[in-house]
Parts: structure tokens; C-alpha cells; sequence
């Protein structure tokens, strides 16, 4: 072959790829048989064999995308078509017509730790403001609706086996509450290492690094394997409100509710307006005359920054999503649902080494083009409001929300402005570090953008305007004295003032 054609996968090729996948699935599912062999007791047998059988099914998959290529051919992608994607403001008020309300349920996904925030246990009891946790509030806004409109909204926690124990310890609390709360968990698939492609375990109770949480995307089957999908169907429930427990923007919407039953749609995705900081967040696309969600991981090399762009992708996925529970069951029950695999590469310890694995993750968003007049609701960006980071911290305990209800609001000086950029360094990584170095919150009504790094500490009272830079070199120690204002500054260097 000359070095200017362009490569074509040749049969032999092909074939290669065809064998070694064979051979990989069957060391798996042999694997996966001597698993199921440890485990002694006759019921969790047969729960445990059904975990596998999924997670069979995933990694063939996934050993099949491999051999093909899953990156979608870029000619393809189309904008959404005018139907595929609705502005918010377009919906019909909801005004006082909440009879929806008995056919919800709202379902919050618990699984995630807030070890990237130092934190040990659920990222939902992480304190967010006045005393309350992510959890507090949430339970706090369905209580609240379900006084206000005389309903009956049950909320329900997808937590994972990091989750579960804490989070029934510290759903007690809630007992005397006007709410209902179901608990169930999503699976706890083996991690595989990245060479043999065998899994990390060798029996059903290896340590819990040998284990994962396979992504929100494992929602459905949870939801159908737990029984709690029949439950709420027995209840007369038709529509699962689902969103990040992190997203302290995530409430029930009852226009967006009425839309859902008045269109008939299966699924509808609340969309925002991409900003320089959601450049990476999967956006709507029309493929093939299909709705889908298109992820960067998707997206071949030499289009990523034509991706990230915010003129051709103009929304996001906010993770909010309606889903109607009957077409789950059905999809569930066809194994109907393939969502694109993402292969998470991590590092765990085995024994006194260090070893490349690979989980094998799926995401609740990219089952979208499973379901029928599925499509986007552009929303108003408060209805996003993320906490993945201490950065985020501060933004959601600022001056710029009050709470109501379990909910936040922004303050209605900022209506029509984005949120402040915030980047805080290294040394506010951990919500401990956060908390000794902001013991107060600074007021950011007027901040567009602030960055800290370094040994910095803030006083009581302070004030951030404009564009604030505060950069303390390694060694060095900045203090911003109670009281001060800071607008449109740079501050470098060392910095003490002492008070008298």
C-alpha cells in the first residue's frame, strides 16, 4: 500500500477484531460464572446472577462498539428540527392547574460520594446553606409542593452501594415530614482490568474497590429490577421526574409537567444556553432523522472544538429529565435500551500495586432517541445549578440566591446576567480548606469573574466587584482584611493588614 492512500480496515483486519472479541466475551462470562459460584446464599444468587447477566451484556457491547468505531459520521449531525427543541417561554402557564401532580414521582439520583470535594459518605449531606444539605433541600421543596397543592409527590433516591447505608441512616430523620421516600439501589458491576479485560474481583465479597457504580444510565433496569418502577405504576404514576441530587436548581416544574402529558412525549430533556464554562456538556442533535444526545467523547478529534463552540451547539443537557414510566417497562422488558457506552479509565490499589481498570458506564441522557416525541425544553438557567466543585460552593451560599421553600432563588438584581465565573485554586479543592479559608461568604452581587489561588484568606464582610484576581505565590500568604472592597483588582504577592 503507498503511504498517501488513506487506511482501509481490511477483512483480515476486521476478522481479527471479530476473534478477539469472541474470545474476550467467553473469558468473561467464565469469570463472571465463578463469581456467581461465591456467592452462598440461594436468593442473593440469583440477584447477583441477574447483575451479571446485565453487565455481560454491556461489556459485549462494548467489545462490539470497540471492533466498529463509535464516534457518529460528523456530515450527519443536524441541528434539532424547530419540534425536537421548544423554548420554555412558549409553554402554556401552569397557573393554579396542578392536577398533574398525582401522576408524578420525583427521583434523585444519590449514587455519587463527594470524595472529589473531601468529603467521606453521600455527596447529598454535604451542607449547602443555612444548615441544610443537598438532601434537606430537596426533601424540603417536594414537601412543600405537596402542602401547597395538596398532593402527594413521593421522592425517590437511586443511591449505589457507597451510598446506601448512610443515606437510610439520615432518611430517619424525615419520618414526621409530609413526604414519602422510597429508597433502591443501582448495580454494583466489577471493574475489569485494562489489559486482560477479566474482572478486578475473584468473589462476590471482594473489597469494595473491586466494585462500581455503572452511571445513571443503569437507572432504568434499577428502577424495573428493585420493583419500585410496578410500585409507582400501581400508584397511578405515570411521569419520573429525574435530576443530579447535586442540582439545587432541579424542581418540579408543573408547566413543564402539563406540556409532557399534553404532547404525549415519552421524554423530554431540559436543555440550557451553553456558556464558556459548559463547553464539554452533551448537547441535542438531529441524526439520521432521530433525536439524540451527543456527548464530546463522541465527537471525532478534529471536530472537538467545532463541538465546544457555542455558536453551532447553542444548549446543553442539564441532567433534569421527565420519563415516562410505562415506556421504561416497556424498553426494559424488550432490552431495547443502548445507551453509548463510556469506558472510565481509573487506577485502583491491588495488593501493593497500582493497576490500570476500566468501568464501563452509560448515561441516562443517551437513552433519548429510545423513546417516542422524545425532545428539549430550553430552560432558564437557574434550573441549573450545579455543585461539583467548592467554586460551585460559593456561588450556591453567596448573596446572589435567598432560599424559599427548599429552593433557590436568584436575586432579581442579577435577572438577565449570567453567573459569576468562579475558579478557586488547589487550596480550596477540599470543602475543609473552603470552609478555614471563606469562613464568611463574600457579597458577589456586582462579581463577574474572580479567581483565587494560593495561601488566600478572607474576612468578614468582604465585597467582590467586577473582575477580582487574587494570586499568592507558593511560600507567600495573602489576608483580606474585614470590610474591604475589592473591585476590578489583581492583588499578588504578600498581604497582611492588621486590624487595630
Amino acid at each position: 500500500m503507498s503511504g498517501s492512500k488513506k487506511h482501509i480496515r481490511t477483512q483480515s483486519a476486521w476478522a481479527f477484531d471479530t476473534a478477539t472479541t469472541t474470545v474476550a466475551a467467553s473469558q468473561m462470562r467464565n469469570a463472571l460464572n465463578n463469581l456467581a459460584d461465591t456467592v452462598e446464599n440461594p436468593d442473593e444468587q440469583s440477584r447477583f446472577e441477574n447483575e451479571m447477566d446485565s453487565f455481560f451484556a454491556l461489556f459485549r457491547r462494548y467489545l462490539t462498539d470497540k471492533a466498529a468505531g463509535t464516534t457518529l459520521d460528523w456530515e450527519k449531525i443536524k441541528s434539532p428540527t424547530p419540534s425536537e427543541v421548544v423554548e420554555y417561554t412558549k409553554l402554556e402557564d401552569a397557573d393554579k392547574d396542578a392536577t398533574n401532580l398525582s401522576k408524578l414521582a420525583v427521583l434523585k439520583l444519590n449514587g455519587g460520594l463527594g470524595t472529589s470535594m473531601g468529603c467521606v459518605g453521600p455527596k447529598s449531606v454535604i451542607e449547602v446553606r443555612d444548615g441544610n444539605t443537598f438532601l434537606d433541600l430537596s426533601v424540603r421543596q417536594i414537601e412543600h409542593l405537596n402542602r401547597n397543592y395538596d398532593a402527594d409527590v413521593p421522592l425517590l433516591l437511586m443511591n449505589s452501594f457507597n451510598t446506601d447505608n448512610d443515606t437510610a441512616k439520615i432518611i430517619k430523620k424525615y419520618q414526621g415530614h409530609r413526604i414519602r421516600i422510597k429508597t433502591f439501589n443501582q448495580s454494583r458491576f466489577p471493574r475489569i482490568y485494562r489489559d486482560s479485560l477479566l474482572p478486578v474481583p475473584t468473589s462476590y465479597d471482594d473489597e469494595v474497590e473491586s466494585w462500581y457504580p455503572p452511571g445513571h444510565g443503569d437507572l432504568f433496569e434499577s428502577l424495573v429490577q428493585s420493583g419500585e418502577l410496578d410500585s409507582l405504576l400501581a400508584q397511578g404514576r405515570e411521569i419520573l421526574f429525574v435530576s443530579n441530587g447535586d442540582n439545587l436548581g432541579a424542581t418540579v416544574d408543573v408547566k413543564i409537567l402539563n406540556h409532557m402529558i399534553e404532547t404525549g412525549a415519552e421524554y423530554i430533556m431540559e436543555l440550557t444556553d451553553k456558556t464558556r464554562a459548559d463547553v464539554k456538556g452533551g448537547t441535542l442533535i438531529n441524526y439520521e432523522g432521530q433525536v439524540r444526545l451527543l456527548e464530546i467523547a463522541q465527537v471525532p478529534k478534529e471536530h472537538v472544538e467545532e463541538f465546544k463552540s457555542i455558536k453551532k451547539f447553542k444548549y446543553f443537557n442539564t441532567n433534569n429529565l421527565w420519563i415516562n414510566l410505562r415506556a421504561i417497562k416497556n424498553l426494559v422488558e424488550q432490552n431495547a435500551i443502548e445507551a453509548e457506552i463510556i469506558p472510565n479509565q481509573k487506577t485502583v490499589n491491588v495488593g501493593s500495586s497500582e493497576v490500570n481498570v476500566l468501568q464501563l458506564e452509560t448515561a441516562v441522557g443517551a437513552a433519548i432517541r429510545h423513546f417516542n416525541g422524545a425532545h428539549g425544553v430550553v430552560v432558564p438557567r437557574s434550573r441549573f445549578l450545579p455543585v461539583k466543585t467548592c467554586s460551585d460552593l460559593l456561588l450556591v451560599k453567596s448573596d446572589l440566591f435567598y432560599l424559599e421553600h427548599g429552593a433557590l432563588k436568584l436575586d432579581p438584581t442579577r435577572d438577565g446576567f449570567s453567573n459569576p465565573l468562579i475558579k478557586l485554586g488547589s487550596h480550596f479543592k477540599k470543602v475543609s480548606g473552603f470552609q478555614s479559608r471563606i469562613p464568611h461568604m463574600p457579597k458577589i452581587l456586582e462579581l463577574d469573574h474572580l479567581t483565587i489561588t494560593g495561601n488566600v484568606n478572607l474576612g468578614r464582610g468582604v465585597t467582590l466587584k467586577g473582575t477580582v484576581i487574587i494570586v499568592c505565590n507558593d511560600g507567600q500568604r495573602i489576608d483580606v482584611p474585614n470590610g474591604s472592597i475589592l473591585e476590578n483588582v489583581v492583588v499578588t504577592g504578600n498581604l497582611t493588614i492588621l486590624e487595630h
